[in-house]
């Protein structure tokens, strides 16, 4: 259309039998005009608009003849006893019943044995030197104990007295027990995040 009204302006401007002053009138009217566009303007399509769907007739004959269909079914499923949902956890794979499956130990050889055999000696001679030691450890401490404390008791049996009762400074420790509450009626406990993976069955 911009292209056809570009021509016929670009012919009023040519044509010679008409006066200069009409012809730049008609020109100017048309560019400025609502009604078209410009030349150096986008151009878009005419929206379509799409026509409603005809809604279908629908038979209440085969309204009826579905349903009696579906009854029937319902028939046929109540007849048959359901099947017992299987519970996976007591089922035991095949796999384990096959006897010919057996783990071997892994076969050292004579001088990774050897080596083992070593370093569990060694290793006891260490953890017995260690255990002597303590035990020596503790019995000098308690003989120094002793020794104190009968010394102690030949000076003042108030001191000794005093040192021989418990401490109950040294683990300063404070509890208070719960509360009597009566339990909430409709309190439900939250399950707590976790990733359900039940499978689930229809029947």
């Amino acid at each position: 259309m911009s292209a056809i009204l570009y021509r016929s302006a670009a012919q009023l401007l040519s044509s010679p039998a008409l006066p200069a002053g009409s012809a730049v009138s008609n020109v100017t009217s048309v560019r400025h005009s609502h009604w078209f566009t410009s030349v150096l303007s986008l151009k878009t399509t005419v929206p379509l608009r799409a026509e409603p769907r005809k809604k279908k007739k629908v038979d209440p004959r085969r309204d009826l003849i579905v349903k009696e269909r579906l009854k029937k079914k319902l028939k046929k499923l109540e007849k048959v006893p359901p099947e017992l949902i299987p519970i996976e956890d007591f089922i035991i794979p095949a796999k384990c019943f096959d006897e010919t499956r057996v783990r071997g130990t892994p076969r050292l050889s004579f001088e990774e044995s050897e080596r083992r055999a070593l370093l569990l000696k060694e290793w006891s001679r260490f953890k017995y030197s260690q255990h002597q030691a303590e035990t020596a450890d503790i019995n000098e401490a308690l003989k120094a104990q002793t020794q104190a404390l009968e010394e102690l008791k030949l000076e003042s049996e108030e001191l000794y007295n005093a040192a021989v009762s418990p401490d109950l400074s040294l683990f300063p420790f404070q509890h208070q027990g719960p509360s009597f509450t009566p339990p909430l009626t409709n309190y439900e406990a939250p399950d707590g995040k976790y990733s359900d993976i039940t499978r689930v069955y229809t029947q």
